[in-house]
């Protein structure tokens, strides 16, 4: 081991044991922040996931912060994120006063896409607020009931933008598998898709957490108003064993390890990332506010009355799944690319 490799070694194992920062860092640190406001940008509109949990960080994140800043929350849809994402890496300011949040497969676009103008492993990961399993279902009233269903007639799907989770995956999976998903996209928010769907105007949605339905839908389940056609991710959800994977019925060994590329990031499932090139004692302390907020007790209350779930991965453990990610043999990007377009 490279002594820079020791050094990092040691500074990971320290925040991992919440050993403090040296005094003096944490002064300046606080120096910094004390009477400022730090914006969380959400990368889709209001009422979604993702703006819940931000909402849930800015009333709780200032108290772990040093010179404890106040929070706000802006809201920028950006059809999927791209966009949003390249302002970020390219415009925002690095100075620690801002942080984002887009969909988790925004990470691996720079592989998939040119109009990606980012390397994903230069943000300031502070780390995602859960894992995250994705369904894709249909509405009761649709003629698709099973994933055999879907092989054979159209199901109508909404999504954000071409590059978001709900879109690019089914046309993977139409692709793939062979289903015959229709989508359209267009919607600010996973919230505008779900009315959306029960007024009639889409018949599914295929990159719908399991989360958001058992915790924020529960009276789909208890109504019956949704078949779960297949789960989306490395493996299942514990609590719907009898969802198939839709990996699992990849044609090809090849086939099944596009599946395993495109759904990697789902370990990532609420990310939380800074500009790249942040001060690193900012950095660390964004980062260990993080994680003391997603375990602070009133912050959970406040979680669990808005329905969503909680579970912390922080960031170092999200640049180490990028290094892997990004490291993909070629030809399994390039397959990736052409099915997801």
């Amino acid at each position: 081991m490279t002594l820079t490799a020791y050094v990092r070694a040691l500074l990971a194992l320290g925040m991992a044991l919440g050993i403090p920062a040296p005094a003096e860092a944490q002064d300046a640190v606080a120096d910094f922040y004390k009477g400022k406001q730090v914006a969380i940008m959400v990368g889709f509109g209001p009422g979604g996931s993702a703006s819940l949990y931000s909402q849930a960080l800015a009333r709780h994140m200032g108290r772990h912060l040093p010179g404890s800043p106040s929070f706000i929350v802006q809201h920028v849809p950006s059809a999927g994120g791209l966009v949003f994402a390249n302002t970020i890496y390219n415009i925002a300011p690095r100075d620690g006063l801002a942080f984002a949040i887009t969909g988790r497969t925004m990470a691996i676009e720079p592989l998939l896409n040119g109009n990606a103008k980012f390397d994903a492993r230069r943000f300031g990961w502070l780390g995602t607020a859960n894992v995250e399993y994705t369904t894709c279902l249909a509405w009761h009233t649709a003629a698709v009931k099973t994933l055999a269903d879907a092989m054979t007639k159209e199901l109508i799907v909404g999504g954000t933008g071409a590059d978001a989770t709900e879109v690019a995956w089914p046309k993977a999976v139409n692709k793939l598998i062979g289903t015959k998903f229709k989508i359209v996209v267009g919607y600010q928010s996973s919230t505008d898709m779900n009315l959306a769907m029960e007024r009639g105007e889409l018949e599914g949605n295929c990159g719908l957490g399991w989360t958001i339905v058992k915790l924020r839908k529960p009276e789909w389940l208890r109504e019956k108003k949704v078949n779960i056609l297949f789960q989306m991710g490395l493996r299942k959800h514990p609590d719907i064993p009898d969802v198939p994977l839709i990996s699992d019925h990849a044609r090809t060994p090849e086939d099944r390890k596009v599946f395993e590329f495109l759904f990697a990031p789902q370990e990532m499932g609420r990310p939380f990332f800074a500009p790249p090139g942040l001060p690193p004692g900012r950095l660390r302390a964004l980062r260990v506010a993080f994680e003391r907020t997603l375990k602070d007790a009133a912050f959970l209350a406040d979680a669990d009355r808005l329905g969503l779930e909680v579970q912390h991965v922080g960031g170092e453990a999200i640049d180490e799944l990028l290094a892997r990610i990004y490291a993909s043999p070629r030809e399994v990007i390039e397959r990736a690319k052409a099915v997801a377009e």
